[in-house]
């Protein structure tokens, strides 16, 4: 073969690897507008969907329940049709829900919890992708950042959306589905090998290939590994950070003599001021000199900016915001890269992230009824922010532990079960004629 006739497929390769990336950051950028749309216009719902306005805090709070419980969803489907294929049933699903709960005002809240569920099921399999297709750094920074994008385009485009569509707030919610539809197409096409689970035989393979090894006996299922549980951990209290402070900065800079409008702007730049560093901090982490310093050190930052937002006079709020938004942002791009770097394959990075993602944001859901409670308990905010600071210590704990210990593996441990099923299957085959028709008939 000639030299040139290499170079088309090296081409064709570049092209896949560059429309996976696209894919993913495309979906990433549809998992938040659904919530924030709805929390940029949470004043306006009543009045055009006939809801009670009791009933407005369960709104903002269905999405977050929806990710806590639907977490095992994503895994589930990539094994049955190949993980790209999964995050774009799951897109449909999101651009469904975008579209009904716009259009029929008695689904607004099913709508949205169904919506929480797409959600979640696309989150949890961008780090399998990721891992898939061995992905650096950078891969999970575009996604933590679309993330970050999306939630920021949602909360700002939603009225101006609305008066383009004449002053349609449904038309102005439902036309998120566009994008929606766009990833389910990008990521079907170009993360859309499959990742089933392997076959009986393949997983007998790796069973031997382990055990010639001596590495049998350190197969442990998810749920008994402590560098999961660390991830867990760390995912699960920077959301819960995060949700209570996005729930509660507004309303403590307004208490602080703020016009609701510069305590909105402030909220805005909390988000804005973030996005570089939810871009960096997987490309940071991939180094582990500074992984080391980093997953304790951004929790010990968070505190540290917490007691900052509530001791700094009014003038200094836009720089203590933006030092919150920065520290804040670097730990969700952090708790991406986590269940990357500390999971030994696709399958496990795509468990680990179920897990990770669906015990954290139960936990996340606590976050901002907490905070609230606090406030309203003590009738001030330096209870709150100093619980919420300790919080942040608890978290740098998190961090410290769970880039210490093994790799999180299900391979290894779903290899085990099916080669010694494999194995009583053979012996069973094997057995002497009336051995095998006794334990038939016990079966019957």
């Amino acid at each position: 073969m000639r030299p040139d006739d290499a170079r088309p497929s090296g081409r064709g390769s570049r092209l896949a690897t560059g429309l996976v990336l696209l894919g993913l950051v495309v979906v990433s950028v549809n998992l938040r507008p659904a919530i924030t749309t709805v929390a940029g216009v949470m004043n306006q719902v009543p009045g055009v969907f006939g809801v009670d306005p009791s009933l407005l805090p369960l709104l903002g709070t269905l999405p977050v329940l929806a990710f806590g419980i639907s977490g095992p969803i994503g895994p589930w489907l990539a094994r049955r049709l190949g993980t790209g294929r999964a995050v774009a049933v799951a897109l449909l699903v999101l651009a469904a829900a975008l579209i009904v709960r716009a259009t029929v005002p008695a689904l607004l809240l099913p709508g949205t919890f169904l919506a929480g569920m797409a959600i979640m099921t696309s989150s949890v399999l961008v780090p399998q992708i990721v891992k898939a297709n061995r992905g650096t750094g950078w891969w999970t920074g575009l996604c933590t950042m679309g993330f970050g994008l999306g939630a920021a385009l949602g909360a700002g485009l939603v009225q101006p959306l609305e008066q383009a569509f004449g002053g349609s707030l449904p038309s102005a919610l439902a036309v998120w589905a566009v994008p929606a539809l766009l990833g389910a197409f990008l990521i079907h096409r170009s993360g859309g090998r499959p990742t089933a689970a392997p076959t009986a035989a393949s997983r007998a393979a790796s069973y031997a290939a382990h055990t010639s090894t001596g590495a049998a006996d350190v197969f442990t299922p998810l749920r008994k590994q402590r560098t999961a549980w660390a991830v867990t951990a760390f995912f699960g209290l920077q959301a819960m950070l995060y949700f209570a402070i996005t729930s509660w900065l507004a309303v403590y800079l307004v208490s602080r003599g703020l016009a609701p409008a510069d305590a909105a702007a402030l909220l805005a730049w909390f988000s804005l001021a973030g996005l570089p560093a939810s871009l960096l901090a997987p490309v940071l982490a991939g180094r582990p000199g500074i992984l080391r310093i980093m997953a304790p050190g951004l929790g010990l930052s968070v505190a540290a900016a917490l007691l900052g937002v509530l001791m700094a006079p009014v003038e200094l709020q836009f720089v203590m915001v933006g030092i919150l938004g920065v520290v804040q942002s670097a730990g969700f791009g952090l708790a991406m890269a986590l269940v990357v770097i500390r999971s030994d394959g696709p399958q496990s990075a795509g468990r680990l992230s179920a897990m990770s993602q669906g015990f954290g944001f139960a936990l996340a859901s606590l976050g901002p009824l907490g905070a609230g409670l606090l406030h309203a308990m003590t009738g001030g905010w330096e209870v709150t922010f100093w619980v919420l600071a300790a919080e942040a210590v608890v978290l740098a704990g998190a961090g410290f532990f769970a880039i210490r210990g093994p790799l999180v593996s299900v391979e290894a441990a779903e290899a085990t079960e099916t080669a010694e099923a494999t194995e009583t299957e053979t012996t069973e085959e094997a057995a002497p004629p009336e051995q095998a028709t006794a334990k038939a008939t016990v079966v019957r």
